[in-house]
Order: structure tokens, then C-alpha cells, then sequence
């Protein structure tokens, strides 16, 4: 199969048969063998039932649905796990993403030997100042932190090799950092293509501004992850050790200080009412926690199962 299109969905009724339309139309026009995978992520509309309607008419339509909201890298991680296609496009089900765009990506996957390529709305038709503004902030901080020069990290129009969405495993909230989670993985040529970014036809965002706080919270996680995520001991047994050393060797000087001047007759206070003492003792016990903390992230890293944290209820055409 040459293309699987995945599709996260929420409340996305009014769309997506036209969705559907659009995409079968530049695939047939190309010749392509390909499926598009829907995942409702526990829609309150009709969604599902416009997605059956979809899947009993066309074989090329399968459907994935969730017990209830899990969220964006929830659904991409379940689709991505049911995805064939040699080459894997995402897109939004809103129709701001256009799927003119496809048979351009899939050549850069395939004919240019890209692993990754992700749009660029270097266009857009959203509010200034409740998405474009932050927005560039958010990316321009991605950027620094992960070291790709990505103008648009949050893009849902994408393009992977299956090799790519195969072995990436999307969790949380990290859909926005799958180029990072697929660069820490190896896969290094990603590049980026200007897309066509469209006003929403149908319904509302489904995403406000908190969006944009969870995504710098997600970037400081992933940029500790990418450094330290398989090895935690290297930065928790190193801060721990230093604190550790530290508080004992503070505790150490206080005690000879003190029989020192006890031998010699000289006056002097009690341990307790040095304050270096509470700073020694604080300084082994963070020590302690922190060596802990690592020694617990080995074992958890060396114990942890490939558990998914959502429930899918249907499946069509799988």
C-alpha cells in the first residue's frame, strides 16, 4: 500500500464527508493505493455514525473509536499502530489542512528519502493574537531547545516513513513534538514543505490558549527526555552525588571545627546553632533523594510495559 492518511477527530461531523471526497479524488487522480484511517477521540456528535456510513461504502475507510476524550497523540498513536501505507500523512479533520498537498509530500518521502517532512502554515488564516502570536513563540522556543530548524512544529499536515511512526511512540501530549521524539530516535533527515493553510469551514477550535502553556511545559519534559530519558541515574545520580559530598563534607568540617576549639578551650556555640549545620544536613538529604530518584528511573526504565493508556471501542474495516 503506497499511503495511509491518518485523521485525529473530535466533533468533526459537518466535515468529513467532504474531507473524505477531496482526499479520494487526489488519490485516484494519482493512481495511489491507498486508506484513510479515522480515529473519533470520543465524539459527541455524529461523527462515528458519518464515519460508518463512510467504511461500509468504501473499503479504503477504517475507523477507529474510543471510549471517550484521550486527546490528539492518543488517536495518532492508535492509527499510527493500524497504518499499512509505506508512506503515512496526517492531516486535521477541520479541512484547514489541504489534501492537495499529499502527492508532494509522498515524493519527498519516497523520491528524496525524507523521513519526516512537516508543513509550514507559513499563511494563516487564524486570530493574531490568540494563536499566530503564540504560536510563533511557542516554535521559536522548540526550535532553540531541540536544535531543528522547524518554522511550524505544530502542523497536523505531515508525512513519515512507516519506519518512522513504527517505532516513535506518542504519549501525553507530545503529538506536537513527534519530529523531536522521531529525531532522538535516529531518524535525522527531516525536512519541511510550505503548506496551504485554509479558514475553518465547520465548527469551532477545538483548542485554546492552554494549549500553548501545556505546550512549553511538553518542551521542557522532552528536552530533559531527549538528554537524560534512558539514562535518568546520569543526571540524578550526578546532582545527588555532588549535593551528598557536599552536605557530608560541610557536616564534617562543623564536627573537627567544633572539637577543635573544645580542645583548645576556645568558646564556640552549639552545633545546632550553626546555620552551615542545617545547610549540610538539607544538602545529604536531597542527595540521598535525588540518587533514589535515579536509582528508581533505572528500574522503572528496565521494568516498563508498552501498556496504551486509551480504550478503543470500535474498529471498522480492520
Amino acid at each position: 500500500m503506497d499511503i495511509s492518511v491518518v485523521i485525529p477527530l473530535l466533533n468533526e461531523e459537518e466535515s468529513l464527508q467532504e474531507l473524505h471526497d477531496w482526499i479520494a479524488k487526489v488519490m485516484q487522480s494519482n493512481r495511489y493505493l491507498y486508506e484513510i484511517i479515522f480515529i473519533d477521540d470520543g465524539s459527541t456528535d455524529t461523527s462515528w455514525n458519518v464515519i460508518e456510513k463512510l467504511s461500509e461504502k468504501y473499503n479504503s475507510v477504517k475507523g477507529i473509536r474510543f471510549q471517550k476524550n484521550y486527546g490528539k497523540s492518543q488517536a495518532l498513536d492508535a492509527g499510527f499502530e493500524m497504518a499499512k501505507g509505506n508512506v503515512v500523512i496526517t492531516m486535521d479533520a477541520d479541512l484547514q489542512d489541504n489534501p492537495e498537498e499529499i502527492p508532494e509530500l509522498y515524493d519527498l518521502i519516497v523520491k528524496e528519502d525524507f523521513d519526516l517532512i512537516s508543513g509550514w502554515k507559513k499563511k494563516r488564516y487564524d486570530n493574531v493574537i490568540t494563536k499566530n502570536i503564540p504560536s510563533k513563540l511557542f516554535n521559536a522556543a522548540a526550535r532553540k531547545t531541540s536544535g531543528l530548524k522547524l518554522h511550524d512544529f505544530n502542523c497536523g499536515l505531515k508525512a513519515y516513513k512507516n519506519e518512522v511512526i513504527k517505532t516513535v511512540k506518542v504519549s501525553g501530549e507530545m503529538h506536537r513534538y513527534i519530529p523531536v521524539l522521531a529525531k532522538n530516535e535516529g531518524f535525522t533527515k527531516i525536512g519541511e514543505k510550505v503548506v496551504q493553510h485554509q479558514a475553518r469551514k465547520y465548527g469551532v477550535t477545538k483548542f485554546g490558549m492552554d494549549r500553548f502553556v501545556n505546550g512549553f511545559l511538553d518542551l521542557i519534559t522532552i528536552s530533559f527526555l531527549s538528554k537524560f530519558g534512558k539514562r535518568p541515574m546520569h543526571f540524578f545520580g550526578l546532582w545527588g552525588t555532588f549535593m551528598f559530598l557536599f552536605g557530608t563534607t560541610s557536616a564534617f568540617y562543623i564536627g573537627v571545627l567544633k572539637l577543635y576549639k573544645l580542645y583548645n578551650g576556645i568558646k564556640t556555640i552549639l552545633v545546632t546553632d550553626n546555620p552551615w549545620f542545617y545547610i549540610a544536613l538539607t544538602s545529604m538529604i536531597l542527595g540521598t533523594l535525588l540518587f533514589l530518584a535515579g536509582f528508581i528511573g533505572e528500574l522503572i526504565i528496565r521494568t516498563k510495559s508498552n501498556e496504551k493508556h486509551y480504550l478503543i471501542k470500535e474498529k471498522l474495516n480492520f
